[in-house]
């Protein structure tokens, strides 16, 4: 696996503003913490990001994908594995699941969503929205911290 991240597509977030990363490869270049402003976090604002960067992203938490969810502060320049999605999203991933060992130091301090579909749709996607169908991602990750640290 390769030590830098792979952009593999970059689609409009649907407002004109925000771009939607998805990445292959990397297995080194993760964040280990959610940053302040991520999606994941219960204490983040919802609205921040359009209702279209989630459906498309939505199918990073399918059952057997290949592409990653991307940290929105790494940008496509310097692409990095979002932790919340590490953590919460990525149980079903393919490509995290393949190379869950890299992924250790990876823990979150704040409550975090429980899956990508009750934080696809706090943020604006409806709940019946096609795109969530596939999601699954309905447990933590078992090789990575399922509560939050105090």
């Amino acid at each position: 696996m390769a030590d830098k991240p792979e952009v593999v597509g970059v689609h409009d977030g649907g407002d004109g503003e925000w771009q939607v990363v998805s990445l292959v490869g990397g297995g080194r270049c993760f964040q280990t913490r959610p940053c302040p402003s991520c999606p994941w976090r219960r204490d983040s604002p919802v609205g921040v990001f359009p209702p279209e960067a989630f459906r498309h992203s939505a199918r990073t938490a399918y059952d057997l994908a290949t592409t990653k969810f991307a940290c929105h502060t790494s940008g496509s320049e310097h692409p990095k594995t979002c932790a919340g999605f590490l953590l919460r999203g990525a149980s079903d991933n393919l490509s995290v699941r393949m190379s869950f060992a890299d992924y250790s130091g990876v823990h979150s301090t704040v409550e975090l969503y429980d899956d990508y579909r009750e934080m696809a749709v706090a943020n604006g996607v409806h709940p019946d929205d096609p795109a969530l169908a596939p999601c699954r991602g309905d447990r933590p990750m078992k090789y990575l911290p399922h509560r939050e640290e105090r």
